[in-house]
């Protein structure tokens, strides 16, 4: 990292004055707090309420652990195994003067990840970076005469699906396969978590003077699918500052327990079980839903201290918005606790077509843009 300790202060100080981090420089700083025993699933106590974020945190110095814990239950009994990756294992290069290349290699295998940067036409390096999961939905005028790069993860390079794409290949098939056969049976979310935090890697690898991009200042959003995405990649990747979670629905932000009793709504029995652990549905499905160890309002909270928007519709139901509000009304207590309340919104307007932001919702969108990624560089109008 190029910055110094009164670059951080700064930043600080920009986005509302804590003295808890904004983001951190690792991917996953409580590595060593990760469970290595689990209850069979069948013994799991029920609880009715949603399970408590905060059980065991007496101060913030605590979350890290509890957010360890956290993300060990939610990879063991919903999506599988996050492998972790040592830097020698990656290689990343620049072609031409935008185009980034990551080498992932695991054993005698090798995964290659491309995605193109593109550099904004103001301010100077180094530039803030907003990662689009897939792609960007949100409306270009929220970016324009601000310092913030782009750069869209190609999804596809990890797990071949997508609903854009409709391919439903077999799992132990997709290009994450071939490192990890034993992982097969893992869901997508973690699979596009994993590859995420690979480009992390190669720009943390490469260096600003290179990139031209601010490791601390790195936010990811997606939409639908994507937005679900988004919020797991956020979720498994300190070193992402900003999660913009557009219209997550079931799976992403709402909570299993609120949506359960719903119709026609993605509810644990009716989500596409290509994201998630097949074995989610026969262990938790139906009643069975409330001996899950953890809802999504956990998902959530392992964002936490870091900023998150979560951007709701109501007028498609299927998202089951109402069961996200109760996610958003549990998990901001996380970011109460820690007195940086500010870092966490969930705005939910009607009104609009799927993916499709209605000018009502610029300015929260354009606060947290302009707070958690431009921080103190300076805004052009």
């Amino acid at each position: 990292m190029k910055h110094s300790l009164s670059f951080a202060v700064a930043l600080l100080i920009a986005a509302g004055a804590s003295a808890q981090p904004l983001v951190y420089d690792e991917e996953n700083t409580g590595r060593e707090y990760e469970l290595k025993h689990f209850t069979e699933p069948a013994e799991l106590p029920v609880i009715r309420q949603l399970p408590d974020a905060l059980e065991g945190v007496q101060s913030f110095a605590d979350w890290r652990r509890r957010r360890a814990e956290i993300g060990s239950l939610i990879q063991h009994y919903g999506l599988g195994k996050k492998p972790m990756v040592e830097p020698g294992q990656v290689k990343a290069r620049l072609q031409g003067d935008s185009l980034l290349v990551v080498d992932v290699a695991v054993g005698d295998s090798v995964l290659t990840l491309t995605s193109l940067i593109r550099y904004p036409k103001t301010g100077t390096p180094p530039y803030a970076l907003m990662i689009g999961a897939d792609f960007i939905t949100l409306p270009h005028q929220l970016f324009e005469g601000r310092p913030i790069a782009t750069l869209n993860y190609n999804s596809w390079q990890v797990n071949d699906y997508s609903h854009i794409r409709k391919n439903r290949h077999v799992r132990g098939q997709f290009p994450f396969d071939r490192l990890y056969p034993q992982l097969k049976d893992n869901g997508a979310y973690i699979e596009w978590a994993w590859g995420l935090s690979r480009i992390l890697d190669g720009l943390q690898q490469l260096g600003t003077e290179v990139t031209k991009i601010d490791m601390h200042r790195i936010g990811i959003t997606g939409c639908s699918y994507a937005g679900k995405m988004a919020l797991y990649c956020g979720a498994f990747d300190e070193r992402v500052a900003l999660t913009i979670a557009q219209e997550p629905g079931g799976g992403g932000a709402a909570a299993w327990r609120a949506s359960q009793p719903m119709n026609d709504v993605e509810n644990l029995d009716r989500t596409d079980y290509h994201w998630s652990l097949e074995s989610q549905r026969t262990h938790f499905g139906g009643e069975k839903v409330y001996q899950l160890p953890y809802d999504q309002h956990e998902l959530c909270a392992m964002v936490c201290p870091r900023a998150l928007l979560l951007l709701g519709n109501p007028d498609w139901k299927w998202l089951a918005d109402s069961a996200m509000q109760v996610s958003a009304d549990a998990a901001q207590k996380v970011w109460e606790r820690f007195g940086i309340a500010d870092r966490f919104a969930c705005d939910i307007v009607g009104g609009h077509g799927h993916c499709q932001l209605p000018q009502s919702q610029y300015p929260i969108v354009q606060s947290f843009i302009d707070r958690f990624l431009v921080g103190n560089a300076a805004v052009e109008e």
